[in-house]
């Protein structure tokens, strides 16, 4: 998070989407982690760059609250046997809001994008490789795990930039 440049948003919204991702920086530097807060911010930069910007209504906090929420739903933050973890309630006390607050814009932001638990877009990159939805595609009409692949097809997989990269070589 040091030396980090946010970016480029529109103008009407430039202000209040810096709040936000100083708010998401202070919690994922104390609870949580950069790969978070890096996601949180492309996720706040996508909200902020919307025709008409959500966050032209609505509390700081509680966007950055539903965001962090968001993220972490897709990455199991409230499963304890993760590395780096919150309960729900942890993560609404250390913004100070209701649970129901967090949780419905946490839902509104992923009915909007579409996210879904271990969705490849919003997974931590710690989290990739682990991922069986990056990992599983359609060859000759047949669901392959490209990981267990022969190096050729893992490398047209990576070239048709249907994997993030080749498993053997991250």
């Amino acid at each position: 998070m040091k030396n980090y440049k946010l970016p480029k948003v529109p103008e009407n919204v430039s202000a209040i989407f810096n709040d936000i991702c100083s708010v998401m920086a202070a919690l994922c530097k104390e609870k949580l982690s950069d790969e978070y807060f890096h996601l949180g911010v492309e996720l706040a930069t996508k909200i902020a760059r919307k025709r008409v910007s959500p966050f032209l209504s609505g509390y700081t906090k509680t966007w950055a609250g539903g965001i962090i929420h968001a993220i972490g739903f897709a990455n199991f933050l409230f499963d304890k046997s993760q590395p780096v973890h919150l309960t729900s309630k942890e993560l609404c006390e250390w913004f100070d809001l209701g649970q129901s607050t967090i949780s419905v814009k946490s839902k509104s932001i992923r009915e909007m994008f579409k996210i879904h638990q271990m969705d490849p877009k919003w997974c931590l990159p710690s989290k990739v490789l682990d991922n069986p939805y990056v990992w599983l595609i359609a060859f000759d009409g047949c669901i392959v795990d490209v990981r267990n692949a022969p190096y050729e097809m893992q490398l047209a997989a990576y070239e048709a930039g249907v994997i993030p990269f080749i498993p053997d070589q991250k």
